[in-house]
């Protein structure tokens, strides 16, 4: 159960990630919105018995511009009952800003479960030419290389909109968002659905359904799917870490979480969603 929790951190920086704006570095694709949401975690179904009730919050802060970068800042919240009185609280923490050329990252993480030592990863990533320079701070001073061909979270959610709009309906990324130890990187592959015209009405509302900013926009339905490319290397493992669902507007902004981690599956309702002011580029 704690190793599920700590993959989890990998799935839902990401997921704050989609949560928040595209990368800017191609404009045209529309401006990106600003914004703080609140999304409620509740258990879908158990596959294995191994959890009887989950609950739990993500709280989302996105702020910058194309010009100065996007910080994301998250926190989710969790309890999950394995039942006969186990229960494991999780609380992780998640800030990072990104370029919006997707050249530099900046990350800390914060793991803690029940009442262990919380777990750190401090770091940060440069691309230069064919590949990046990744240096962590924590969990224990570090120096080394990966992919230039591997983007960073917001770049993932911006190619993703981009292969959205083009029509596509697959899309596959390595991605390397600073989660587990640090040196942790996904293979991930994107299934993207029919776009949902603006004018459709959503199945289930939500304040993102019935806010001004959101109304004249479309969403697509998104599967993204996660694994670990260092067994897929080793032992050609096609088998998901977990996938995660949202619908997914082009500003960026996401609905309807759904967080497959194969045993179980959570999902995370919106509950809350404010827009924010954002100072435009000079």
């Amino acid at each position: 159960m704690v190793h599920l929790f700590r993959t989890s951190l990998g799935v839902m920086a990401l997921a704050a990630a989609s949560f928040g704006p595209g990368c800017g570095a191609q404009a045209a694709n529309g401006p990106f919105l600003a914004h703080q949401a609140l999304y409620d975690l509740s258990l879908v179904k158990s596959r294995s018995n191994s959890v009887n009730s989950a609950r739990g919050r993500i709280l989302y802060n996105f702020t910058g511009s194309s010009c100065e970068g996007y910080t994301s800042e998250f926190r989710q919240v969790s309890e999950l009952d394995s039942g006969e009185g186990k229960v494991t609280l999780s609380d992780l923490r998640s800030n990072s800003w990104e370029d919006a050329a997707g050249k530099s990252y900046r990350f800390k993480i914060e793991t803690r479960m029940n009442e262990a030592d919380a777990g750190r990863v401090d770091g940060s990533a440069e691309r230069d030419g064919d590949h990046i320079n990744v240096k962590l701070k924590l969990p224990a001073p570090k120096t080394f290389t990966l992919d230039g061909k591997i983007v960073f979270p917001t770049e993932q959610i911006q190619r993703i909109i981009a292969a959205a709009k083009d029509g596509k309906s697959l899309l596959e990324l390595s991605v390397y968002d600073g989660s587990d130890d640090g040196q942790k990187v996904y293979n991930t592959l994107t299934v993207i659905g029919q776009p949902i015209p603006a004018d459709r009405a959503a199945t289930s509302s939500d304040p993102s359904t019935s806010d001004e900013h959101m109304k004249s926009l479309r969403r697509w339905p998104v599967t993204v799917s996660y694994f670990d490319r260092e067994s897929q290397q080793k032992e050609g493992e096609q088998t998901p870490v977990y996938a995660m669902a949202f619908e997914l507007y082009e500003n960026g902004v996401s609905r309807q979480l759904v967080l497959d981690y194969n045993d179980f599956v959570i999902s995370g309702a919106m509950g809350k969603f404010d827009v924010k002011d954002s100072k435009p580029c000079n």
